[in-house]
């Protein structure tokens, strides 16, 4: 890559990077319930700070599976003239942990996988050479963002997958589920959902065609891996609910956690209202006041945790 586009590169990376680091620091000035934070905080026993400190280190854990699904969403492509199937999975976290900050300033993280293209672009890691034409950046971000369109539908579909068995579940043992107290017309967006995920992936190979190559094969690799993550997501909320006093461990709690990801998916939010969505939907599935601070605690641990991660990987590339 010639010097000039390195260095736009590298703008672009940076201005990224010192962007959600500023909202962060806002973020976190004008939190307004600190007090009540430290005062659950201090009430903890030896247990219930166990199952917070467990928490916290199932944190790299999620991050190197969401590096596992893209690593292998980069690879499950045919090679061709531009493309190789080489990517480390360093260079695969290197990639996910910059993210995170690009998905935290644009709407509904849709800048996530951009990013991941521009640490590509930069410096070439996911091919074997280092061509400097037009046509090889376009085919690389064709590439990317095709990639990342697979991904952020899979991920989707297996939340989806993994909150409506957990309804079924729930309705076949008795328990009180919030289907009634819903109503239907969320239902039926959930049921359009479901519709459009169906269609989109199943006709992924063939609208993808012209920019990359996906067959369903690597579909449904990818929704497994999804799953994978949403059960590290699942465990890790259940630890932290309990840590604070929300729930007690037991089976219901663990599919009330697949149906609290399910509803924070599909209600529409941004970034900047995200803790907010998080902690009102915690309330009202688990029914507990901590939950609020349960979701907002494990935002901080599963993206604040990441990003202030990220320069360090950023200073050993």
């Amino acid at each position: 890559m010639n010097p000039k586009k390195h260095r736009i590169y590298s703008i672009i990376e940076w201005s990224v990077a010192i962007a959600a680091c500023g909202w962060l620091v806002w973020q976190m000035v004008t939190y307004d319930n600190y007090p009540e934070l430290w005062s659950v905080l201090r009430g903890m026993g030896w247990k219930e700070f166990g199952a917070l400190v467990l928490c916290v280190a199932l944190m790299p854990v999620n991050m190197a599976i969401e590096a596992w699904r893209w690593k292998t969403l980069w690879e499950g492509q045919r090679d061709n003239v531009q493309c190789t199937k080489e990517m480390s999975f360093c260079e695969a976290q290197r990639q996910v942990y910059y993210s995170k900050l690009a998905g935290l300033i644009t709407p509904w993280r849709i800048g996530e996988y951009p990013a991941r293209g521009v640490l590509m672009g930069e410096g070439h890691s996911a091919v074997s050479h280092q061509p400097s034409d037009v046509s090889y950046q376009k085919s690389l971000w064709a590439r990317v963002l095709s990639m990342g369109a697979v991904g952020s539908a899979t991920m989707t579909a297996a939340i989806v997958i993994g909150g409506v068995v957990s309804i079924v579940l729930l309705v076949g043992i008795g328990e009180p589920v919030v289907i009634d107290q819903l109503g239907w017309s969320y239902w039926s967006l959930i049921g359009a959902v479901i519709l459009l995920l169906v269609v989109a992936l199943l006709s992924a190979p063939r609208l993808l065609k012209r920019w990359a190559e996906v067959s369903h094969k690597l579909v449904l690799v990818s929704i497994g891996q999804s799953l994978v993550r949403l059960v590290c997501w699942c465990v890790q909320l259940i630890l932290v609910l309990y840590a604070l006093g929300a729930i007690s461990i037991q089976p219901s709690a663990f599919s009330l956690s697949f149906i609290y990801y399910l509803l924070v998916t599909v209600t529409p939010n941004v970034p900047i209202a995200e803790v907010g969505v998080r902690g009102a939907w915690a309330i009202w599935v688990f029914g507990s006041m901590n939950a609020a601070l349960a979701g907002v605690l494990l935002w901080g641990i599963n993206t604040l945790l990441p990003c202030a991660i990220w320069p360090f990987m950023r200073a050993k590339k």
